[in-house]
Protein backbone atom coordinates (compact mmCIF):
# COMPACT_ATOMS: atom_id res chain seq x y z
CA UNK A 1 0.00 0.00 0.00
CA UNK A 2 2.64 2.51 1.09
CA UNK A 3 6.27 2.48 0.07
CA UNK A 4 8.50 1.01 2.80
CA UNK A 5 10.52 4.24 3.14
CA UNK A 6 7.36 6.31 3.31
CA UNK A 7 6.25 4.22 6.30
CA UNK A 8 9.42 5.09 8.20
CA UNK A 9 9.13 8.78 7.35
CA UNK A 10 5.51 8.79 8.47
CA UNK A 11 6.46 7.01 11.71
CA UNK A 12 9.19 9.60 12.34
CA UNK A 13 6.79 12.49 11.81
CA UNK A 14 4.24 10.92 14.14
CA UNK A 15 6.90 10.41 16.83
CA UNK A 16 7.98 14.05 16.44
CA UNK A 17 4.38 15.18 16.92
CA UNK A 18 4.08 12.81 19.92
CA UNK A 19 7.11 14.50 21.51
CA UNK A 20 5.41 17.86 20.93
CA UNK A 21 2.28 16.51 22.62
CA UNK A 22 4.37 15.34 25.60
CA UNK A 23 5.96 18.79 25.89
CA UNK A 24 2.53 20.45 25.80
CA UNK A 25 1.40 18.18 28.63
CA UNK A 26 -0.98 15.98 26.61
CA UNK A 27 0.45 12.70 27.82
CA UNK A 28 -2.47 10.56 26.57
CA UNK A 29 -2.23 11.98 23.06
CA UNK A 30 1.54 11.42 23.04
CA UNK A 31 1.22 7.79 24.13
CA UNK A 32 -1.44 7.04 21.52
CA UNK A 33 0.67 8.70 18.81
CA UNK A 34 3.71 6.62 19.80
CA UNK A 35 1.55 3.48 19.50
CA UNK A 36 0.33 4.67 16.09
CA UNK A 37 3.94 5.17 14.98
CA UNK A 38 4.68 1.64 16.23
CA UNK A 39 2.09 0.30 13.80
CA UNK A 40 3.91 1.91 10.87
CA UNK A 41 7.25 0.54 12.06
CA UNK A 42 5.65 -2.92 12.37
CA UNK A 43 4.29 -2.62 8.83
CA UNK A 44 7.78 -1.74 7.62
CA UNK A 45 8.97 -5.21 8.66
CA UNK A 46 5.71 -7.04 7.85
CA UNK A 47 4.06 -6.01 4.62
CA UNK A 48 0.31 -5.61 5.02
CA UNK A 49 -0.49 -7.25 1.68
CA UNK A 50 1.55 -10.34 2.56
CA UNK A 51 -0.20 -10.53 5.95
CA UNK A 52 -3.59 -10.40 4.22
CA UNK A 53 -2.44 -13.03 1.71
CA UNK A 54 -1.44 -15.32 4.59
CA UNK A 55 -4.90 -14.85 6.12
CA UNK A 56 -6.48 -15.94 2.83
CA UNK A 57 -4.05 -18.88 2.67
CA UNK A 58 -5.14 -20.06 6.13
CA UNK A 59 -8.70 -20.28 4.79
CA UNK A 60 -7.47 -22.32 1.78
CA UNK A 61 -8.58 -19.52 -0.58
CA UNK A 62 -5.87 -19.63 -3.27
CA UNK A 63 -7.69 -17.17 -5.52
CA UNK A 64 -7.91 -14.67 -2.67
CA UNK A 65 -4.26 -15.20 -1.82
CA UNK A 66 -3.26 -14.55 -5.40
CA UNK A 67 -5.49 -11.46 -5.49
CA UNK A 68 -3.70 -9.93 -2.49
CA UNK A 69 -0.28 -10.81 -3.89
CA UNK A 70 -1.04 -9.18 -7.25
CA UNK A 71 -1.74 -5.92 -5.43
CA UNK A 72 1.98 -5.68 -4.66
CA UNK A 73 3.42 -3.74 -7.55
CA UNK A 74 7.17 -4.11 -8.20
CA UNK A 75 8.03 -6.35 -5.21
CA UNK A 76 11.79 -5.91 -5.65
CA UNK A 77 11.63 -2.26 -4.56
CA UNK A 78 8.51 -2.35 -2.38
CA UNK A 79 9.56 -5.25 -0.13
CA UNK A 80 12.53 -6.07 2.07
CA UNK A 81 14.46 -9.25 1.11
CA UNK A 82 12.69 -11.41 3.73
CA UNK A 83 9.32 -10.11 2.54
CA UNK A 84 10.33 -10.95 -1.03
CA UNK A 85 11.13 -14.45 0.22
CA UNK A 86 7.62 -14.86 1.61
CA UNK A 87 6.15 -13.30 -1.52
CA UNK A 88 7.87 -15.98 -3.60
CA UNK A 89 6.99 -18.68 -1.04
CA UNK A 90 3.28 -17.88 -1.35
CA UNK A 91 3.54 -17.83 -5.14
CA UNK A 92 5.25 -21.22 -4.98
CA UNK A 93 2.39 -22.65 -2.94
CA UNK A 94 -0.16 -21.24 -5.38
CA UNK A 95 1.69 -22.53 -8.47
CA UNK A 96 2.34 -25.96 -6.93
CA UNK A 97 -1.24 -26.76 -7.89
CA UNK A 98 -0.98 -25.27 -11.39
CA UNK A 99 2.52 -25.43 -12.85
CA UNK A 100 5.34 -27.36 -11.16
CA UNK A 101 8.13 -25.66 -13.09
CA UNK A 102 6.93 -22.21 -12.00
CA UNK A 103 6.45 -23.46 -8.42
CA UNK A 104 10.00 -24.80 -8.34
CA UNK A 105 11.33 -21.45 -9.54
CA UNK A 106 9.41 -19.56 -6.85
CA UNK A 107 10.42 -21.95 -4.05
CA UNK A 108 14.10 -21.75 -5.02
CA UNK A 109 13.94 -17.95 -5.13
CA UNK A 110 12.21 -17.88 -1.72
CA UNK A 111 14.94 -20.07 -0.21
CA UNK A 112 17.63 -17.88 -1.78
CA UNK A 113 16.08 -14.69 -0.38
CA UNK A 114 15.46 -16.27 3.00
CA UNK A 115 12.51 -17.15 5.20
CA UNK A 116 12.27 -16.32 8.91
CA UNK A 117 10.72 -19.51 10.26
CA UNK A 118 12.41 -22.93 10.12
CA UNK A 119 8.99 -24.46 9.48
CA UNK A 120 8.59 -22.37 6.32
CA UNK A 121 12.06 -23.35 5.08
CA UNK A 122 11.26 -27.00 5.80
CA UNK A 123 7.93 -26.70 3.96
CA UNK A 124 9.61 -25.10 0.95
CA UNK A 125 12.28 -27.82 0.84
CA UNK A 126 9.63 -30.51 1.22
CA UNK A 127 7.69 -29.03 -1.68
CA UNK A 128 10.87 -28.87 -3.76
CA UNK A 129 11.54 -32.51 -2.88
CA UNK A 130 8.06 -33.44 -4.11
CA UNK A 131 8.62 -31.56 -7.36
CA UNK A 132 12.04 -33.20 -7.83
CA UNK A 133 10.49 -36.60 -7.16
CA UNK A 134 7.82 -36.01 -9.79
CA UNK A 135 10.51 -34.99 -12.26
CA UNK A 136 12.44 -38.23 -11.49
CA UNK A 137 15.40 -36.53 -9.77
CA UNK A 138 15.72 -38.95 -6.88
CA UNK A 139 19.10 -37.85 -5.53
CA UNK A 140 18.04 -34.20 -5.26
CA UNK A 141 14.74 -35.23 -3.67
CA UNK A 142 16.48 -37.30 -0.99
CA UNK A 143 18.85 -34.47 -0.04
CA UNK A 144 15.97 -32.00 0.15
CA UNK A 145 13.97 -34.45 2.28
CA UNK A 146 16.81 -34.89 4.76
CA UNK A 147 17.27 -31.12 4.99
CA UNK A 148 13.53 -30.68 5.58
CA UNK A 149 13.62 -33.37 8.26
CA UNK A 150 16.45 -31.55 10.07
CA UNK A 151 14.58 -28.25 9.96
CA UNK A 152 11.29 -29.71 11.21
CA UNK A 153 11.98 -29.23 14.92
CA UNK A 154 8.34 -29.45 16.08
CA UNK A 155 7.67 -32.62 14.05
CA UNK A 156 4.81 -30.99 12.17
CA UNK A 157 5.86 -32.42 8.82
CA UNK A 158 6.86 -35.93 9.89
CA UNK A 159 3.83 -37.59 8.30
CA UNK A 160 4.43 -35.90 4.96
CA UNK A 161 8.15 -36.70 5.09
CA UNK A 162 7.49 -40.39 5.85
CA UNK A 163 4.92 -40.57 3.05
CA UNK A 164 7.38 -39.06 0.57
CA UNK A 165 10.13 -41.44 1.69
CA UNK A 166 7.81 -44.39 1.09
CA UNK A 167 6.98 -43.05 -2.38
CA UNK A 168 10.69 -42.60 -2.98
CA UNK A 169 11.30 -46.32 -2.38
CA UNK A 170 8.80 -47.15 -5.14
CA UNK A 171 10.73 -45.13 -7.69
Amino acid sequence: MFNKNFKLILAGLIVAYAVYQFIEGNIGNGISLVLLAGIFVFLYFRNEMILLAFLRMRKQDMAGTEKWLTKIKNPESALTPKQQGYYNYLHGIIYSQKNLTQAEKYFRKALKLGLNMDYDVAMAKLSLAGIAMQKRRKREATTLLTEAKKLDKNNMLTDQIKMMQQQMKKI
